[in-house]
């Protein structure tokens, strides 16, 4: 439960005044010891704290996500294995796994469509890339965002983007994701006037570089304004289009 939630569940008579005290106390910051949960960060930010699972346990992910869930707000975890998004599931049955994208997602109170806001598509170059995407998919969901996806249509086939082209370009906001040369962001950002969000993944022989040659391409595209994330960063890019499309709410 946000703020706004409480206030208005106060003006209705349905919680008392001390009861929003102890809510309000209990938001700004809980410490586990090993973390600081960030209760105030979707007042802030729009979004509650997200938790990056790699490199934690799944007790520390746990604890962290059952804080989160105490206040009364969504839970989304990035970078989760499988075993661990397992263990998450036995103590809180509301997660919810996306095991391609690695990412788990507990829905404590409902996702409001962000009709307003349009449809953001997901195109990948390949296969490969859809970790990446389904990290970014299942984020822009989690938001309230509709996703439109675009799977496996890079420049080696280059007529399977083209003929996609009429529904990317309907989109609001575009999340073009590839790997080894880079290239596929370049030919959508020239096809589409919407904000085009590009993610080199780390997909590619020898002198991909681990991504670092779709990286270079993405940064020195001759379609001007692309805006590039870092490699691997489905969720960075997801969050970028979350901030543009409240920019248009607000407008």
């Amino acid at each position: 439960m946000n703020v706004r939630d409480l206030l208005e569940q106060l003006q209705a008579g349905q919680v008392s005044i001390d009861e929003v005290v102890d809510h309000l106390g209990r938001l700004p910051e809980k410490d586990l010891g090993f973390a600081k949960v960030d209760g105030h960060r979707e007042l802030r930010q729009g979004v509650p704290e997200v938790i990056f699972g790699q490199g934690k346990t799944a007790e520390q992910v746990i604890s962290i996500a059952r804080a989160l869930t105490e206040i009364g707000q969504n839970v989304l975890v990035t970078r989760l294995e499988k075993t661990a998004a397992t263990q998450l599931k036995a103590e809180l049955p509301a997660t919810a796994y996306n095991e391609i994208g690695r990412i788990a997602r507990i829905t404590n109170k409902p996702v409001a469509k962000r009709s307003g806001a349009g449809s953001v598509a997901v195109v990948t170059a390949g296969t490969s890339d859809m970790p990446v995407a389904e990290e970014a998919s299942e984020t822009l969901d989690a938001l309230g965002l509709e996703v439109d996806r675009h799977y496996d249509v890079g420049v080696a086939g280059i007529h399977r983007v083209l003929h996609r082209y009429v529904h990317i370009r309907q989109a609001a906001a575009v999340i073009v994701i590839a790997g080894m040369e880079g290239a596929l962001p370049s030919v959508v950002g020239g096809m589409v006037r919407a904000p085009v969000i590009a993610v080199p993944t780390s997909t590619g022989y020898g002198t991909a570089l681990s991504g670092f040659t779709a990286l270079f391409a993405m940064l020195t595209s001759c379609a001007s304004g692309i805006t590039v994330v870092n490699i691997d960063n489905g969720f960075g890019a997801a969050l970028a289009v979350h901030r543009i499309a409240s920019m248009k709410e607000r407008a």
